[in-house]
């Protein structure tokens, strides 16, 4: 592709050569023919440049070659950039100035990574008086230097050295560039044939859905999939020798082992490809008709650096497969609290379905949320942990009727016990008690409602907002209302509770998130006390399931939806050493998935 700097000046540049021909003062100088030839150049114009010469047939052919050379076939923006430098006292030579710019994308802009790819050099173009005015005398040099008629020149992209590799934490290799073949099928493939040979290896692949996807693409061709060799292999010969089939091998970032997929990867791969595309190099080439190549400009490529992730590859199968079961949306996040790294992301298939939502879903956490109305009341100093307060199984509070789950009823008892047992009329007691920005402050205090910046990783944590009215924070001290937490930020609470501090999620090893919020230091001391509720309530809780794994802390919640509240989210955050997680199960109708799943995840 070739752009133009000086569009108009190549029309100017025509007019002036049409009217300098009837002009009374005679033909124009030598420099003058020069500077309307580079702007026909510059503009693209082969034919009017082509005009100005004594050899107007090839010079247009030379300056079409030269601009098809260096766009390397319509992949490269090339743009030129002539001027007219000095002028000989003879007054018929001239120094042509000259600048190509190069670029991958697809408008002309900046490479992405900053770097110009230009090619500068000078030439000398001599003009002569002919019957017809003035002219540049016709030699391809006058382009550029060794372009002759039996050379050409090109711009040839080359590729990084090597290419990078994705590590986990422990150095495992995470990812690689591997070899994916694409099936491609059009309107006179048979999809019956076609499905007997994919249909085992990718199940929701069937001839009827073959059928509707040709149909669809109006006479184009479909890609069906794109399938590993490992997978390929096998059906390769038989696929290819099909009517309307075609494959087509394609190199990409793959996760080493085939089982392992997490939407945290979405951002690594896209880094992996901003450091390919950052150590490509690029050369400027002179190609003699027997082929032999000489470089006249260029970088030489480089290899691409490794990208070393926090990510365990370990526990991020044992969440894979912790939520494979669950025919519901379904997430687990794990980090690691002393420093913020994220340690999984995992989603299972109609979770994917829906998009990333591990790391951007937003939901109301329910009973989970109860670890910021607990450490709200505790620093605002409105209750201790053993503090007696009322758990009657229903209770109008503010005009919001509040019921504990089928209604229990506890009476009177200490905070810790009223936390661990999950009592939402006590939560929603203390909420009125508190100032309308107290939920949201302790919740950012944790990381909810603070978002992040983090290389190679696009996350939302959640949203906390004011609640003014005394109903609002009833309904937000129960982690319902307008509140909203992706499984990510109650990963980061967890997180946060379990350090006693906000540390910066961190997915490229050394690159920590940047924070959009800066909000008031964690108390400890709250921390620790919440963690202590935490344990109860795998001890002698809603979390009892879970208690023979050791050292567990936890906090179950239900998250009610719908027009008529019918629908319910199942939530579990917990605590377990040095790694805090969430596990979300969108509809799950209670904790009980949520818990399931962090049994896997755990045992």
């Amino acid at each position: 592709m070739l752009t133009s700097k000086r569009t108009v000046s190549a029309l100017v540049a025509v007019t002036a050569l049409v009217l300098a021909g009837c002009s009374d003062d005679g033909p124009p100088e030598p420099n003058t023919t020069a500077q309307q030839f580079v702007d026909a150049v510059n503009g693209g114009n082969a034919e009017a440049a082509a005009a100005l010469t004594t050899d107007p047939a090839a010079a247009a052919a030379a300056l079409t070659g030269l601009y098809d050379g260096l766009s390397a076939g319509g992949t490269v923006t090339a743009t030129p950039d002539f001027t007219v430098g000095d002028t000989s006292e003879e007054g018929g030579t001239v120094t042509l100035d000259a600048t190509w710019r190069f670029s991958t994308t697809q408008d002309g802009t900046e490479e992405p990574d900053g770097e110009p790819k230009q090619w500068q050099y000078a030439t000398t173009a001599t003009a002569t008086e002919t019957d017809q005015g003035w002219r540049i005398d016709w030699d391809p040099a006058v382009l550029a230097p060794t372009l002759a008629a039996e050379r050409t020149i090109r711009f040839t992209p080359t590729d990084a050295l090597v290419s990078a590799k994705v590590f986990d934490r422990a150095g495992r290799e995470l990812m690689s560039q591997q070899v994916v073949t694409l099936v491609n099928v059009d309107a006179t493939a048979d999809p019956a044939a076609v499905a007997a040979l994919v249909t085992p290896i990718v199940p929701t692949i069937t001839a009827q859905s073959i059928t509707a996807d040709v149909a669809g693409a109006q006479g184009k061709t479909v890609t069906l999939v794109s399938l590993r060799a490992s997978d390929v292999d096998p059906i390769a010969a038989q696929l290819a020798a099909m009517p309307g089939v075609t494959l087509a091998p394609q190199a990409r970032l793959l996760t080493t082992d085939s089982a392992l997929a997490s939407p945290a990867l979405n951002g690594v791969s896209e880094l992996w490809q901003q450091q390919l595309d950052a150590n490509k190099g690029w050369s400027v080439q002179s190609v003699k008709v027997d082929g032999s190549v000489e470089p006249l400009a260029g970088i030489d490529a480089q290899p691409a650096p490794d990208i070393a992730t926090t990510l365990d590859s370990a526990l991020q199968i044992k969440a894979e497969n912790a939520l494979a079961s669950l025919p519901q949306q379904a997430a687990i996040v794990a980090l690691q609290p002393s420093t913020g790294n994220v340690l999984a992301v995992a989603q299972n298939a109609a979770a994917d379905a829906e998009g990333p939502i591990a790391l951007t879903g937003l939901y109301p956490p329910g009973s989970t949320f109860k670890t910021v109305t607990t450490s709200a009341a505790l620093e605002a100093g409105t209750a201790t942990p053993d503090t007696i307060l009322p758990c009657p199984g229903t209770e109008n509070i503010e005009g919001r009727q509040i019921p504990n789950d089928d209604n229990f009823d506890l009476g009177d008892v200490p905070l810790h016990t009223a936390f661990a047992r999950s009592c939402n009329t006590t939560m929603g007691r203390l909420g009125v008690g508190l100032p309308a920005d107290g939920l949201q402050q302790t919740a950012q205090q944790y990381g909810l409602g603070v978002d992040y910046v983090t290389p190679g990783l696009t996350s939302v944590t959640g949203n906390v907002p004011l609640a003014a009215t005394p109903a609002q924070r009833v309904e937000s001290a129960i982690g319902q209302g307008q509140v909203t937490a992706s499984p990510f930020g109650m990963a980061l609470v967890a997180s946060s509770i379990a350090s006693g501090a906000l540390k910066a999620p961190t997915l490229l090893d050394g690159q920590p998130g940047v924070a959009n919020a800066t909000p008031k230091p964690v108390d400890p001391q709250v921390a620790e006390q919440v963690k202590a509720m935490m344990r109860e309530t795998v001890t002698n809780g809603t979390a009892t399931q879970l208690q023979d794994i050791p050292g567990l802390l936890g906090k179950t919640g239900t998250a009610e939806f719908g027009p008529n509240n019918e629908i319910a989210h199942g939530w579990f955050v917990g605590i377990a050493g040095d790694l805090a997680f969430a596990v979300f199960v969108a509809g799950g109708q209670s904790s009980g998935p949520a818990l399931e799943a962090a049994g896997k995840l755990l045992r």
